[in-house]
């Protein structure tokens, strides 16, 4: 209840006020997980049901990742200039009612289509939702509300795989957007009700190139990213054109950054060492979290032959480890130095990392889960903590553009890893390249770990 008590010299909102925006933020961010989380394991059905290759069907998850990665930047500019209500809004409506498209897709073609405009409006909602809730709730609340949303999305994770089979083996996959829809219906009329517009917003020229050289870039990334995953000589050709795209895009978007009067993303948000070095941990950690979320399925069915129900069951104690830290970690955070708590939480996750690395050859199931467990713990240590370094280590005027900055490594770190991974498959045989890949994930968080040990110089314990 401390989240909604209201003291003197409170930012944001009233308390009851807060309560409901949080409801509205959190209700997409659940939408979201699961989302991504049940798709993914509908495509054999959706192949089946829509006459369509495997090969094929898995643009209907591609479609959704690429849209959201092309646009987020774009909106979180946009958010300054229309408002973070106006913003969020149009991406709810246009999740739900691309959510409705789904469900009556009588074809691939239309699927894939309504998944890109998911993807648009998924990305115009999660680019501002922690700029949302910072500026909702007061600092002296921001790390233990990002720990809140924290635990729910570790909630939403454990919780996606076992509602997306009950949903399939009782229902058709059709209900897995359907469900969508009455939760957004309540998630506008909340964010219509009481998420605040940006207190000033700017009535500036939009930046098209910077916009379109973003999008291009972004969007080169993922395809380059998803061909890495799959071995083949053409698909690594495909990999390295797209990658050369996303390199030249991205530096003429950097030139032209520097040049516009009013940028897509100014480039003085990253002049705060710690709150750029924050950007760089975040992405270090998401390509390790990457690289494993996409090893371990591979470890578990190919390597110890465990069936696909038992190995969703074996990722749960990682969210669990989430749930059981990340609201612990956020609240210290605001009262201590969330510098130090995300790099212990760091530290943790490259035990846990190196625990997976080490698997025997027959390891047993609660082997395997207490490894598990101790790196959703350190994950959890970590994230909240060091989303709280970003958000106010950015101007409130700016918190749009971190917010975005946070979505994208989030975003690119996932990617990062599993093009890693395919990598590995490519090179190695599978055995090999599983565990290599594990020990990449290590490596990743040691860097990390590097990078929030140099944003330890200077700091006191007792935050300012």
């Amino acid at each position: 209840m401390a989240l909604f008590t209201d003291q003197p010299g409170d930012e944001g909102l009233p308390g009851r006020e807060r309560g409901l925006a949080m409801a509205a933020v959190m209700t997409m961010t659940t939408m979201a997980v699961f989302d991504g989380s049940m798709i993914n394991i509908a495509l054999p059905q959706i192949a089946r049901s829509l006459d369509a290759s495997l090969g094929a069907t898995v643009w209907v998850s591609n479609g959704y990742l690429l849209s959201a990665a092309m646009t987020l930047a774009i909106f979180a500019a946009l958010s300054s200039r229309i408002g973070f209500r106006t913003i969020f809004a149009f991406g709810l409506s246009l999740f739900t009612l691309a959510s409705v498209g789904c469900a009556l897709s009588s074809s691939l073609d239309m699927l894939v289509i309504m998944r890109v405009l998911q993807g648009i409006g998924g990305a115009a909602t999660l680019s501002i939702g922690p700029a949302i809730l910072r500026s909702v709730f007061p600092n002296r609340l921001l790390g233990r509300i990002l720990g809140l949303n924290a635990l729910l999305i570790g909630t939403s994770t454990a919780i996606a795989p076992i509602l997306g089979g009950t949903i399939l083996s009782t229902l058709s996959w059709q209900w897995l957007f359907a469900i969508n829809v009455p939760l957004g219906i309540i998630a506008v009329i909340l964010t219509l009700r009481v998420v605040p517009n940006n207190p000033a917003l700017k009535r500036e020229p939009f930046d098209y190139a910077g916009a379109l050289l973003s999008a291009v870039t972004l969007g080169a990334l993922i395809m380059a990213a998803d061909a890495f995953t799959h071995p083949g000589n053409d698909d690594l050709t495909t990999a390295v054109i797209f990658a050369s795209i996303a390199i030249l895009s991205g530096l003429t978007f950097v030139w032209v950054q520097r040049r516009v009067t009013k940028p897509l993303l100014p480039l003085n948000i990253f002049s705060s060492s710690r709150f750029s070095l924050a950007a760089l941990t975040s992405l270090a950690s998401f390509v390790s979290q990457g690289i494993t979320f996409i090893a371990l399925p591979f470890l578990f069915q190919s390597v110890y032959g465990y069936s696909a129900l038992v190995s969703a069951l074996l990722f749960t104690p990682w969210p669990i480890g989430i749930i059981l830290a990340a609201p612990h970690a956020g609240r210290l955070a605001d009262r201590y130095s969330g510098v130090i708590i995300s790099t212990v939480g760091l530290c943790i996750f490259a035990v846990g990392l190196a625990l997976l690395a080490m698997l025997p050859e027959h390891a047993q199931a609660w082997d395997i889960c207490l490894r598990s467990l101790l790196c959703g713990i350190g994950f959890g240590c970590f994230q909240s903590p060091n989303n709280r370094e970003m958000l106010s280590n950015a101007s409130r005027e700016n918190s749009g553009y971190a917010s975005g900055v946070l979505a994208i490594m989030r975003t690119f770190g996932q990617c990062l890893g599993a093009a890693f991974v395919g990598v590995m498959m490519t090179i190695y045989a599978q055995s090999s390249a599983i565990h290599i890949s594990l020990w990449l994930a290590v490596i990743a968080t040691v860097l990390a770990i590097a990078l929030s040990v140099s944003r330890l110089r200077g700091y006191k314990l007792a935050a300012g």
